[in-house]
This record gives C-alpha cells, structure tokens and sequence, in this order.
C-alpha cells in the first residue's frame, strides 16, 4: 500500500474513473455486438418440372396484284393446313384463326419514281392452344412436310408454359430460405456461434431454363423453348447471430 501513499492526490481518482470506463466500455461493447452481429446467406433452391400447356403459332401467306386476289391466295393454303392439324389429331376445339393481316407495297422506277404497280400480301395466322404438349411436340415437327408440298407457311416455335407456377413459386422461395439457413448455421458454426431469428429477407431471381443451364440472368428468365424446364429460386436471407 506504499504505492497509495507515493500517488498524488489527484492521480488516485483518475485511475478508479478509468478502470470504470474500461468496465463500462467492454459491457456496452458486448450488448451492441449481441443485439446487432447479423449474417446474411444467399440461398437457392432447384426443381426440374413439366410444362402442362402449348402455344404454337403458324401463318399461312399468300401474294396478289389486289388486297382481294392476296385473300384468296391464302385460302387454299389454310384450307390445307387446317386438315393436316385435324388428321395429326388436334381438336378444333383447340384451333383459332386470329385476324387475317394484308399490306402493300409499291413497285416504282428508281429514276423518276414513278409507280409501277402495287403488290399485296395476306397473312393468316393459326393459333393452337392445348394441355396436350407431347401432341404439339409432335406435329410441329412433322408440319414442315407442307412446305414442301407448296404451302406457303411461317412456323413459329411452340411456347410451353407451366400453369401452377404462382403456387410452385412460393413452395421454391420456401425450400431456397431454410438452404439459406443451412448454409447460416455451418458459417456461423465456424466461429462457435449460433443462429437466430430471420432479420431480413429478400427475394432474389426466379428463372425458369432449358434443363442444365448455367444462364443466369439479372431480372429472371422464363424459357419456353422445352416440355421439361428447370426452375430456380435465390433469397438473400439475414439472420441473428447468437
């Protein structure tokens, strides 16, 4: 106790009131770190699914001297379209003719201008829509046969959709939130700590692929190119760390 009797009398105080702060300073360091240390995983969550619905497209075209002789032109043509959807064995049901489209274009002499003549073009479009994708997988495959036998046709790809996708959606943002947990606790876990209760969550892309691909895109995809689709889910989740 020598010592005590050496110290100035001012010196005294000064060191208890630093040894306080000291104190002080480790518990408030210790209750901010307990109330604020977070941990925020991105998690993901990949199903392969089936496509329940096709749109397919195709338009039949024809050419005249007049917008009447390009209408007509087209009609033998649909006519024979139509029959071959039917004997491929698509419903009527499922047929729709869209509005028939007709344009010219004018034909004039390059020196002076002046017009040539003017030609017309007829479009009209059929549309198909059905559950059945395997029955439009099939003839869209087989309907090229008719441009070979002089039908003028543009054939567009069918669109394969999957109808339960608002359901499916949340199921998928589901299994991505508890990978994301998984991936918290063998993190945390790493550094002998536990994990809390969901802070934050945010929806991260949603995409539906080809099956395999590795494409990722910045605002989410929606393929319907395939019958057979990949769909993925990303959060990006914050949790408590205990």
């Amino acid at each position: 106790m020598g010592w005590i009797r050496r110290t100035p009398p001012l010196v005294l105080p000064m060191v208890v009131l630093s040894a306080g702060l000291v104190v002080a300073g480790a518990v408030a360091v210790k209750g901010i770190r307990t109330a604020a240390d977070t941990i925020t995983v991105t998690g993901a969550s990949t199903e392969r699914i089936r496509s329940d619905y096709a749109d397919w497209t195709v338009v039949v075209q024809g050419s005249g001297a007049s917008q009447q002789a390009a209408y007509q032109a087209v009609q033998p043509d649909l006519q024979q379209t139509l029959a071959f959807l039917r004997t491929q064995g698509v419903p009527d049901g499922s047929i729709q003719l869209a509005v028939l489209e007709s344009s010219s274009n004018d034909i004039r002499n390059r020196v002076n201008g002046a017009l040539i003549k003017t030609e017309w073009s007829a479009r009209q479009p059929i549309r198909i829509s059905t559950p059945d994708v395997n029955l439009i997988s099939k003839v869209s495959r087989s309907i090229g046969s008719l441009v070979g036998d002089g039908v003028s046709l543009t054939i567009q790809p069918p669109a394969y959709t999957y109808t339960k996708l608002a359901d499916k959606r949340v199921d998928m943002l589901a299994k991505a939130t508890a990978d994301a947990r998984k991936r918290a606790v063998a993190i945390a876990g790493q550094a002998g700590s536990g994990i809390g209760a969901i802070t934050k969550a945010d929806t991260g892309t949603f995409q539906i692929t080809v099956p395999n691909s590795t494409d990722m895109g910045r605002y989410g995809s929606y393929d319907t190119r395939t019958i057979e689709k990949d769909i993925t889910a990303v959060m990006g989740v914050t949790f408590r760390v205990q």
